[in-house]
């Protein structure tokens, strides 16, 4: 008995262990063009001081062991708690069940998110609690909506149009340095911690219905969630008129490479107690519904309880990684190319890192998997990956152009957002859905760490205004997914229409030969 239990157990570690392998390997293709990029513009045109490069490096390494952690977990876990809550709860036909353990779910997982407490440190003039608690009721009340149309088959494209003009008329009445950091809430808001219980949340509710496009419908929870921290900072800011002062990213010192490891040292138990409180909600969540409703076996029980072990691991070390490694390197390297003769060299250098830094993002790679497993490899992930890569790099470009010339968000905002509607009454609806949660997914951790401490950097060396240019570049990459992904369904309609009417030619002509 006992040979047999320590040789199921070996199966099972050797099993972890291959997965686990992968999940690296992964994150090492993610991290490494990223790394290069960097590296190669250290040593050319913007050295920086060796301290922040081993930082950046080690950190790159932390990056990418975490990521691995993570998404292992995130598979194990994560996804199958919110795919067995949507099913119960929904099951029990009660609406008020529905209700309120949606909007409580909303809560808990962005109080959760890594990526808000990240955006809330820099957001200068607001408390950070207050930050999160405005926006994590936003998530929670949108979740209800997303939730309710799913049940009530409520057609996504139109709940949007709704939700972006109230957006844009109530911008209209709030200062003008709200307007950034308002959108680049929704975007922080969909990270590594709440993509996969929300998606597996839309699949779980999707999975009580027996209609062809139950499985469809499932998607366009992540984006409508973005709506609410989007409106929540709006009105946040009539409570909140002045954003105060921007205070730069403090850059690491290290004498020796004994004061360089103890950055991370002393950083990683702080980390570790971030992630510890973000997930016990998560944790106590799962245990009271278990206790109540669910009665999952013990193995199930114990799997799950597993891949929170990896998801708080992973994620102690990705952010440990990125918040002393990444960030402040991050920072120097927008001040340092900001400060050279030709800075618009600033629009390419970040077009660039956007193509590749979208591939390091956690939630990306659950989302790609998730929209392969569903559209039954309709959707390649790769083609998803091409599409998103290229709207951050335009994103990126973008964002870049407003720190060097201060022109208004709302000038590349209210048109990409309208030509994205507009877009989503020609495409497969499931484009339109994956197109718009894209949005949210591809704005998370290395955007929110890396990337708008970049444009920070830059901003304040050509003495821009930070709270008005530099934030948005989370808002930025958030856009411009949701024109990429829904052109992506419109080559794959015209293809699927082209294929037809070749089919239908050939069928012709056989009939005509008999």
């Amino acid at each position: 008995m006992r040979s047999r239990l320590r040789r199921r157990w070996q199966e099972r570690m050797g099993q972890t262990k291959t997965i686990l392998g992968e999940k690296v390997r992964e994150a090492l293709a993610a991290v490494v063009p990223i790394t290069v990029i960097v590296l190669i513009l250290c040593f050319t045109a913007a050295p920086v001081p060796t301290d922040i490069l081993l930082a950046f490096l080690i950190g790159a390494v932390m990056l990418i062991l975490g990521m691995g952690l993570f998404t292992l977990g995130a598979e194990t876990a994560m996804t199958p708690i919110g795919e067995r809550v949507g099913a119960h709860m929904t099951k029990s036909r009660k609406l008020w069940v529905v209700v309120s353990v949606s909007f409580l779910i909303g809560v808990i997982i962005t109080v959760s998110e890594p990526d808000l407490q990240v955006l809330a440190g820099q957001v200068p003039g607001i408390p950070n609690m207050v930050l999160v608690g405005a926006v994590a009721v936003g998530v929670g009340a949108f979740l209800v909506v997303a939730l309710l149309r799913i049940l009530f088959r409520v057609p996504l494209n139109g709940l949007l149009i709704l939700s972006y003009l109230a957006v844009f008329i109530l911008a209209a009445f709030i200062p003008k340095d709200f307007l950034a950091i308002a959108f680049d809430s929704g975007g922080v808001t969909t990270g590594p911690m709440t993509v996969p219980f929300i998606m597996a949340l839309g699949v779980g509710v999707a999975s009580t219905r027996s209609d062809e496009n139950a499985a469809q419908d499932s998607f366009g929870l992540v984006a409508l969630c973005s709506v609410g921290p989007i409106l929540a900072v709006l009105i946040l800011s009539l409570v909140y008129p002045a954003s105060g002062v921007y205070v730069p990213a403090e850059l690491p010192a290290a004498g020796d490479s004994r004061d360089l490891w103890g950055l991370f040292v002393t950083a990683l138990p702080e980390y570790a107690r971030e992630v510890a409180v973000c997930l016990t909600p998560i944790a106590a969540f799962f245990a009271a519904f278990q206790a109540a409703s669910l009665h999952l076996s013990r193995k199930k029980v114990l799997k799950i309880m597993v891949g929170l072990l990896y998801t708080d691991i992973g994620l102690t070390v990705f952010l440990t990684g990125v918040n002393v490694g990444f960030l402040p390197a991050g920072t120097y390297l927008g001040q340092q190319i900001a400060a050279l003769d030709q800075n618009w060299v600033l629009v390419p250098i970040g077009m660039l890192m956007g193509w590749f830094i979208v591939q390091a993002e956690p939630a990306v790679h659950t989302l790609n998997h998730q929209v392969e497993e569903i559209t039954s490899g309709a959707i390649p992930g790769k083609a998803m990956s091409t599409s998103l890569s290229i709207g951050v790099a335009a994103s990126i470009g973008l964002a870049m152009i407003r720190v060097l010339t201060g022109i208004s968000i709302f000038w590349f905002l209210i048109p990409g957002y309208l030509g994205a509607i507009a877009l989503s009454f020609f495409v497969p609806k499931i484009f339109t859905a994956i197109a718009f949660d894209s949005g949210g997914v591809a704005s998370g951790p290395m955007t929110a760490t890396f990337l708008l401490p970049f444009a920070q950097g830059a901003c304040k060396a050509l003495g821009g205004n930070v709270v008005t240019d530099a934030f948005g570049v989370v808002a930025m990459v958030a856009m411009t997914p949701l024109l990429t992904i829904q052109l992506l369904g419109l080559a794959y309609q015209l293809k699927m229409r082209k294929t037809a009417r070749t089919e239908g030619t050939a069928a012709d002509e056989e009939i005509i030969d008999l």
